[in-house]
């Protein structure tokens, strides 16, 4: 979301930030946040983006400003799509407005990073989330998956409920065959309150039957899969075929990218996560190590990346880190 407030004799007399998909911009809820708009002519406006130029679900929020005269605009920087990319800085010089843009520029690219990465990259934010044992796996042997077919919990409840938490903050899910078929997992956010993520699922042979969760229909699902055989698919679910013989990470990225999803969890299993770090597609790895050991079964995937912070949750430890 974009962030505005609008100054007056060094005070703050309006902000707002961007509404849900077709509401105001975060421009026009600051300007309706002002009491007497006759003090817009004498105030300045500062905006983490670009302010729009075109008409979308609402009109161009460059015209509302100059419409109201203000006399000067900060912007944080220059919005990469091809609909506004600079046009609404040059409506506001044109209407006589005064603009500088680029402040805090690297903040706001922060900030911005899920859209700026779709506009740029055209492709979704790539997290990619796993836990493993303190001895580096994933899963214990199959050999105890065969004594109790349950999911093994790495984690503590505190942090199964971040996780939930960053569920409800993300666009879609990714989980594979594998890690469906084992764990039958829902991939909703049941512990946070907050929308459940997009469910991606990799289902190459269609593998996958409703008797799953993730095939309920309760959430908006996506199947990636290599079958083009319409009688097989599952009324509700989208499915979008895909060639599995060729680099998958970046098909799967232009598949959710021409289904506009911004930003991407990537929970597993191993072999879904190391496409993504083998063709060096991704931006976050969020890592949780328990205290359990396994002293044999599915290996962590391997990666190399910066790591940005480390945080005890009471017996877990998570390390995020960055592909620079």
């Amino acid at each position: 979301m974009v962030g505005c407030v609008i100054v007056h004799d060094n005070k703050i007399i309006g902000e707002g930030f961007t509404s849900p998909y077709g509401g105001p911009h975060a421009e026009v809820n600051a300007i309706n946040a002002v009491k007497d708009k006759d003090l817009l002519k004498e105030a300045s406006l500062y905006v983490t983006l670009e302010p729009c130029s075109h008409y979308g679900k609402t009109p161009p929020c460059a015209d509302l400003i100059a419409k109201h005269k203000l006399k000067e605009v900060f912007i944080g920087l220059q919005d990469p799509h091809d609909k506004v990319a600079g046009k609404g800085i040059k409506k506001l010089e044109d209407a006589g407005c005064k603009v500088t843009v680029g402040i805090l520029e690297d903040e706001c690219r922060e900030h911005h990073k899920r859209f700026l990465t779709f506009q740029e990259k055209k492709r979704p934010y790539l997290i990619l989330k796993w836990a493993e044992s303190d001895d580096g796996f994933l899963a214990p042997d199959t050999s105890l998956r065969k004594e109790n077919p349950e999911p093994f919990w790495i984690t503590n409840a505190h942090s199964k409920q971040l996780v939930h938490q960053w569920r409800s903050q993300e666009q879609a899910i990714l989980v594979g065959t594998n890690t469906v078929l084992e764990d039958n997992p829902k991939l909703t956010t049941r512990n946070w309150a907050g929308k459940d993520p997009i469910r991606v699922v990799l289902d190459k042979n269609l593998k996958i039957d409703s008797n799953f969760h993730v095939l309920d229909e309760s959430v908006q699902t996506i199947v990636l899969t290599q079958v083009n055989d319409k009688s097989k698919y599952i009324k509700g679910v989208a499915y979008v075929v895909i060639d599995f013989s060729k680099p998958l990470a970046s098909q799967i990225c232009d598949a959710l990218h021409q289904h506009n999803i911004t930003s991407l969890i990537v929970e597993g299993g191993t072999k879904t996560l190391q496409t993504f770090i083998d063709e060096d597609i991704w931006d976050e790895a969020r890592i949780f190590k328990g205290t359990v050991s396994f002293k044999n079964g599915l290996p962590a995937p391997k990666f190399q990346g910066t790591l940005q912070h480390q945080n005890k949750i009471l017996t877990d430890t998570l390390s995020v880190y960055l592909n620079d």
